[in-house]
């Protein structure tokens, strides 16, 4: 069985979907009888092993992501690639590409919708211009074999815009990687951040939806008792005493590091559609203080953390307070088994290729019932 990916989240700065993406090689790698390739933007036409790369426009300001404009050429290529299954990580060219490569090789065609695009620009842009993207989403998710959807939340609004065939197909985390031991006694010191400090960190990039200004608020309420870290590209720089800023993209070696050392993670974003930070942070064995919304709400369970009303420093603040006044500890161990039990990328992409295994045998023993 052979699998294709193509996206154009495939940049260097790249989150979610480039770490599922690596995972599912990683993974797959190791199943006999099975081969991955994947197919993403880059400066120019290129194959290393099974990662093809095709030119595609460089975008201004877009954290390295390049964009194709046109599709025939991402369609020849799939097609060359003579997959038993595409997968399409984004909801732009290569999605129609990968849809028009199925037809032509007539195998079946998997959408993941890995982030919810009328949503992040109808905060950025207005309602009508949401109104127009839920219908482009609704039409082109409608044509794939099945969709992926990697939250409840997520899926449901599929299901309500009338997507059929939703799946919801979680994201994981390298447990050897975000994990406990990767805690450094020296980290406080080296960050100039006093070891008595009850350390809270976020890490991502300072985009709209992070809601960093309410992380910002809730530290001036916490007062000097609390500090945070904050780790990635366009981080503000004027921010309160008790606020510790890292302004670039951080490796995952020292993400995991940062989590481990900390005491738990404040995250206020309300568009989260997996809230992977959220996972590595409970890898890591440290309890997770969030907003009630999006992917944060049915990922992080009762006992690993605490959700608070969305937006609402005083609120955040509080449920700080609350998890500090009990055993903040405890929290981050049943937090580190939860992502243990069902967060685990080996598991995830199992379930995942079985389900890959019944869209082909859907697919085969409809080609077969055409020859007779």
């Amino acid at each position: 069985m052979h699998i294709a990916d193509v996206t154009m989240f495939h940049a260097p700065a790249s989150g979610g979907v480039r770490t599922y993406l690596q995972a599912k090689h990683r993974v797959f790698a190791r199943v006999p009888q099975l081969r991955t390739s994947l197919l993403v933007p880059g400066a120019e036409r290129d194959s290393l092993g099974d990662h093809h790369t095709l030119p595609a426009l460089h975008l201004p300001l877009g954290q390295g992501y390049r964009f194709p404009l046109r599709s025939s050429p991402w369609r020849d290529a799939l097609v060359d690639l003579k997959p038993d299954l595409i997968e399409a990580g984004d909801p732009y060219v290569t999605a129609w590409a990968a849809l028009a490569a199925g037809q032509r090789l007539g195998v079946p065609v998997v959408g993941f919708y890995h982030s919810d695009l009328p949503r992040l620009m109808g905060d950025r842009l207005g309602r009508y211009i949401e109104k127009r993207l839920t219908r482009y989403v609704t039409d082109l998710y409608s044509r794939f074999d099945s969709v992926l959807a990697p939250c409840n939340a997520m899926a449901d609004r599929l299901r309500d815009w009338g997507v059929d065939n939703v799946r919801v197909q979680p994201l994981g985390v390298d447990l050897a990687q975000f994990n406990p031991q990767q805690r450094d006694p020296s980290f406080r010191q080296t960050m100039g951040i006093p070891s008595d400090k009850k350390l809270l960190i976020f890490v991502g990039r300072n985009s709209r939806e992070k809601n960093i200004d309410v992380l910002l608020s809730t530290m001036r309420q916490l007062g000097s008792d609390y500090h945070l870290l904050l780790m990635g590209p366009g981080m503000p720089h004027h921010v309160p005493s008790n606020v510790t800023i890292v302004d670039r993209c951080c490796g995952a070696h020292e993400v995991a590091t940062a989590l481990a050392s900390s005491d738990a993670l404040l995250h206020a974003g309300t568009r989260e559609t997996f809230g992977l930070i959220a996972q590595e942070a409970m890898a890591c064995g440290i309890p997770v203080v969030a907003a009630r919304a999006g992917a944060l709400a049915e990922n992080v369970p009762l006992g690993a953390g605490i959700l608070c009303k969305p937006l609402d420093p005083t609120a955040m603040a509080e449920s700080c307070v609350a998890l500090f006044s009990n055993d903040v500890a405890a929290s981050g161990r049943y937090a580190r088994r939860h992502v243990e039990r069902h967060f685990n990328w080996d598991g995830v992409m199992h379930s995942l290729l079985e389900h890959y295994q019944q869209l082909c045998h859907g697919s085969q023993s409809y080609a077969l019932h055409q020859h007779h």
